[in-house]
């Protein structure tokens, strides 16, 4: 059997670091923007500290999708009045792979919604279906049972957008 020397093995983790260093960092840091707010015609992008203004709220629970532990994030309504689009008739949430989603002033009435922004006190990584989701704590039981529908559950959130 022949073994790799060193230099080899150090080689090839050189090669790995240099490819994850190109590829960009895998969790956001608090400085780097990880959402675009549209309203109208205007769009600003938004850091994790600046999501994270209003005040973060702690849950434990199990995504139906796999992540499990203490999420952390913003009342999506507390989120929209920080950014001034409490009135908005429809706010419009896209992720990353195109899957998009609709919530009228009625459908968040009816639920509490998190904008979920850290897991276990990291901010999440695309990995654990972030860098953002937004997720009812309240059904998450009845979610991973089958009982309630997720359709309004979204992950990996890149834009944020209210008419």
């Amino acid at each position: 059997m022949d073994i790799p020397s060193f230099p080899t093995r150090a080689g090839f983790l050189a090669g790995w670091l240099l490819l994850l260093a190109a590829a960009g960092p895998a969790i956001a840091d608090s400085a780097s923007p990880v959402l675009t707010v549209t309203e109208g015609m205007e769009s600003r992008e938004l850091t994790l500290e600046q999501i994270e203004e209003p005040g973060l709220h702690e849950v434990n629970m199990r995504h139906p999708e796999g992540p499990e532990g203490t999420f952390a994030g913003v009342w999506l309504d507390d989120f929209l009045a920080a950014q001034g689009l409490e009135e908005a008739r429809r706010v419009r949430f896209l992720a990353l792979d195109g899957y998009t989603t609709f919530l009228t002033p009625a459908q968040r009435q009816e639920k509490r919604y998190l904008l979920a922004t850290r897991l276990d006190g990291e901010p999440l990584s695309e990995d654990v279906l972030g860098p953002l989701m937004l997720i009812v704590p309240e059904d998450a039981a009845g979610a991973m049972e089958g009982n309630v529908s997720i359709t309004r559950w979204i992950w990996a959130i890149r834009e944020i957008s209210a008419r």
